[in-house]
């Protein structure tokens, strides 16, 4: 990267600058992160601002962000490079008078031809890059080798072009929800972060922060309410985004103060299932 953290502090005060309020723990392994040089591997339940903290750190750093989505059956021609075949065959069809195959070969596999895709992307990138690879605990074993092996040297062998290697080392970023267990071979070459569900004050500051003109009293009952939702058994808690859908909901409505029913009666922006509404329904009314 073209900027070195000085310390924790600046990467703290950094994503505060971003709206992205990091505690000393986040703070920290982005630190080391960046001056070892490492990925970061961060795990944690959905909506609690893993995906959020590597697009905060890249504007913190003006870096460019590269994203690979992962999902169930992502191979190498999406995630790593493939080549354009219509436009070689056009190259071929158009060169089908030339005397020499190798001439043709050499033409159709060259830059022009090459299709990146975030891996090679990142890796290729001559500006500072921020890779973000979202969800990683979808992919199979076969592509998380893959990752593995990017990640360890930071350079593509391209069997037509040779080996291609990092101009600069982006900070990497994957992230998880846990819904399979990652190889220890990829969590030994990453540092490890864990972003749970915030306490009720810090809760309470990201609404402040995020949710425009929303006041004090506000927020505190919505991380005061959301927080005894939480501590239920539910199929699905609700995550911090749903906490600012909850908010934003409210200012929409017009609601300075909750009460019960008003509570109720929105449930269904904070939780997902119907048996959880159900059960938080019951514990509001308990509470009134």
């Amino acid at each position: 990267m073209s900027k070195s953290f000085e310390s924790v502090q600046e990467v703290r005060d950094g994503l505060k600058k971003v709206n992205y309020l990091a505690d000393s723990g986040i703070a920290g392994v982005v630190y080391l992160a960046q001056r070892l040089g490492k990925p970061i591997l961060v795990e944690g339940p959905a909506g609690t601002g893993k995906t959020q903290l590597a697009k905060s750190v890249a504007e913190m750093l003006g870096a460019r962000l590269i994203r690979l989505q992962c999902y169930e059956g992502l191979d190498e021609s999406k995630a790593l490079y493939e080549w354009n075949y219509k436009k070689q065959l056009l190259r071929i069809q158009a060169d089908k008078s030339s005397d020499s195959w190798s001439e043709v070969h050499d033409d159709i596999f060259s830059d022009e031809f090459l299709l990146t895709r975030p891996l090679l992307e990142a890796i290729s990138s001559v500006d500072p890059v921020v890779l973000l690879i979202d969800e990683v605990d979808r992919v199979e074993i076969e592509t998380e080798a893959l990752l593995l092996e990017i990640l360890s040297e930071y350079q593509v062998s391209i069997p037509e072009l040779g080996t291609i290697t990092a101009k600069q080392i982006p900070m990497v970023f994957l992230t998880s929800n846990n819904t399979r267990e990652l190889s220890e071979a990829l969590k030994r070459r990453c540092l490890f972060l864990h972003i749970d569900y915030p306490d009720m004050d810090r809760e309470k500051e990201i609404v402040l922060t995020k949710v425009e003109g929303i006041t004090e009293n506000l927020a505190d009952q919505i991380a005061r309410i959301v927080r005894s939702i939480r501590q239920l058994d539910l199929k699905k808690a609700p995550s911090v985004s749903e906490t600012l859908d909850w908010a934003r909901t409210l200012i929409l409505l017009g609601i300075d103060h909750i009460d019960a029913q008003e509570a109720k009666d929105t449930l269904h922006i904070l939780l997902k299932y119907q048996t959880d509404i159900a059960k938080a329904a019951k514990e509001l009314s308990v509470d009134k």
